[in-house]
């Protein structure tokens, strides 16, 4: 991997990613003190500005040829603990959400050893591909709604759980796939 300079630190996209990181220790203490429509409305909303500053990172880095190895980083590192937050913290509501948690556990965790794996060999998997882009979009959607209503039907709820951990298992055999590929490709097998 490339050396990381000083002036990757100040990128605006990682300052996003920074951000958003920062951001989650307010959405965890703003939801968890949730006790009417407008509490969740707050934490639904850092929940949104978390999302959206995930979308405007990749856009700015593409468009103003900002694309860092530190981005390449800390963008996912603020994605993964976002998600893992958010997933926690529903879990204080919703106990089913644990089925959600553990198919994020596993996938994530599975992903990192893999992605070590081809690190150590010299490769790496150049940025988001489009089906965690759409698991990472469903992922928030549906989280957001769960936050955003908090007394919606069991039905609605496992509805919603379902869609998010469809997608993510989807997004998780593509990846396995792509890692597959790469180590194949990188001759490790041999």
């Amino acid at each position: 991997m490339k050396n990381i300079y000083r002036n990757e630190w100040f990128k605006v996209p990682n300052i996003l990613s920074y951000f958003r990181i920062l951001l989650i220790p307010l959405f965890i203490y703003s939801y968890l003190i949730a006790t009417d429509i407008n509490g969740y409305l707050i934490a639904a909303g850092i929940l949104f500005v978390s999302g959206l500053t995930d979308a405007m990172d990749g856009i700015i880095a593409r468009k103003f040829n900002q694309i860092t190895n530190l981005g390449k980083i800390f963008d996912p590192i603020a994605d993964k603990l976002t998600q893992l937050a958010v997933a926690s913290v529903l879990l204080v509501k919703w106990p089913v959400m644990g089925y959600l948690l553990g198919i994020f556990i596993v996938k994530e965790t599975s992903m990192f050893i893999f992605s070590y794996i081809l690190l150590k060999k010299g490769k790496m998997v150049d940025g988001a591909k489009w089906f965690g882009k759409i698991g990472t979009i469903v992922f928030y959607l549906c989280m957001f709604i769960l936050v955003l209503l908090p007394e919606i039907s069991r039905g609605f709820l496992w509805s919603l759980i379902i869609i998010t951990a469809l997608f993510q298992i989807f997004a998780f055999i593509r990846y396995m796939k792509v890692f597959i590929e790469m180590y194949n490709d990188s001759n490790v097998l041999n």
